[in-house]
C-alpha cells in the first residue's frame, strides 16, 4: 500500500510540474508552440495560444491515462493462483469516467469558438482592401483602391517562370477578398497561422472574406492547401511584408506604371521571390507548349 501511496504523490508531483513549467515559460516561446510557427500576425498570437493550452491539456490527459494503465501493472500483477477479488461494477468511477470527456470537449469546444469568433471578426472599415484571386493553378493579387494609369486596379500574376508576391503593410487591418476561378482552392501562408478554402461561385461573399494584421516585416511563404488538380503543387506566392511608409511607396510606384518586380526594387526590396521559387519541371512543360512541343 506504501509502494502505491508513493506512486501517487510521484504522479501527482509529475502534474505538479507540467502545471508550473507552464507559468515559468510563456507560450510564445519556440518550446510551448509545439512545432507551430511563430505567427506573424494579430490574430495568430490567439490561434497559437488555443493550440498551446490545447496541447497542454492532452499531454495531462495522457499522464493520468498512462498512470491508470501503469498502476495495474505494476501493483496488481499475478502473485499466486488465487482469484483476486472480483468488482462487477462501480457506479461512482463509471459516472466520473463518463462525465469528463464531456466536460473535456465542452471546454474545448467552448474557447474554440471564442478564438474562431476573434479571428474571424470583421472591422466596418478596414484600412486596406486586397482581392485575390486563384485559379489553375496560379494567384492573382489587385488592389482595388490603388488605381494604375490605365484606371485598373494595380494588379500582380503568377505566371509558369515567376512566382506572384503580394505586397503588405504592417500594423494596418487588411481584409482579403479571395476568389476562385475554377475548383475549390486555399488561401494559405503558414506564418499568418490560418488558412481559408476558397469555394468558387462565392465571389467574395461572406465565406471568402478573412481580415488579419500583420506586426512583423519580412518574406514568406504561400501556398494553396486545396489539392486543386495537377499542378497543385507549385502553386505558390510570396507575401512579402514592408512597413507603411514603404508599402504606400510601392503602391504610388505601382500607380506610376512600374511593375512589381521595379516598384519593390524602389523601395529596397528584391524584385523577385526569395522564400519560393518556380518549379523546373513546371517551367519546362509551359515552356514546351508554347512552343507546341
Amino acid at each position: 500500500m506504501a509502494r502505491g501511496s508513493r506512486l501517487a504523490r510521484l504522479a501527482a508531483l509529475g502534474l505538479l510540474g507540467v502545471l508550473t513549467l507552464t507559468g515559468c515559460t510563456t507560450p510564445d516561446s519556440t518550446f510551448w508552440r509545439f512545432g507551430w510557427p511563430d505567427g506573424v500576425t494579430k490574430q495568430a498570437h490567439d490561434m497559437r495560444e488555443l493550440w498551446t493550452w490545447s496541447v497542454i491539456a492532452a499531454l495531462i490527459v495522457g499522464i493520468i491515462v498512462w498512470t491508470l494503465i501503469l498502476w495495474p501493472v505494476v501493483f496488481h500483477r499475478k502473485r499466486g493462483d488465487e482469484l483476486p477479488r472480483q468488482t462487477a461494477y462501480n457506479l461512482p468511477l463509471e459516472v466520473v469516467y463518463t462525465i469528463l470527456p464531456f466536460l473535456i470537449i465542452a471546454v474545448l469546444f467552448f474557447f474554440t469558438v471564442v478564438v474562431q469568433d476573434k479571428v474571424q471578426k470583421r472591422s466596418d472599415n478596414p484600412d486596406e482592401t486586397i482581392a485575390v484571386r486563384a485559379f489553375k493553378w496560379n494567384w492573382q493579387f489587385s488592389y482595388p483602391d490603388a488605381k494604375d494609369q490605365n484606371g485598373d486596379p494595380v494588379t500582380t500574376v503568377g505566371t509558369s517562370q515567376e512566382i506572384p508576391i503580394l505586397v503588405l503593410p504592417t500594423d494596418r487591418t487588411i481584409r482579403f477578398e479571395v476568389s476562385s476561378a475554377d475548383v475549390i482552392h486555399s488561401f494559405w501562408v503558414p506564418e499568418f497561422l490560418f488558412k481559408l478554402d476558397v469555394i468558387p461561385g462565392n465571389e467574395n461573399g461572406r465565406n471568402n472574406v478573412f481580415e488579419v494584421t500583420v506586426n512583423k516585416e519580412g518574406s514568406y511563404v504561400g501556398r494553396c492547401a486545396e489539392l486543386c488538380g495537377t499542378y497543385h503543387a507549385f502553386m505558390n506566392f510570396q507575401v512579402t511584408a514592408v512597413s507603411g511608409d514603404d508599402y504606400d511607396a510601392y503602391l504610388a510606384a505601382r500607380k506610376e506604371g512600374k511593375s512589381t518586380a521595379e516598384a519593390l526594387e524602389s523601395i529596397g526590396q528584391s524584385g523577385h521571390a526569395t522564400v519560393t521559387h518556380p518549379f523546373a519541371s513546371l517551367q519546362n512543360t509551359a515552356s514546351s507548349q508554347s512552343s507546341g512541343g
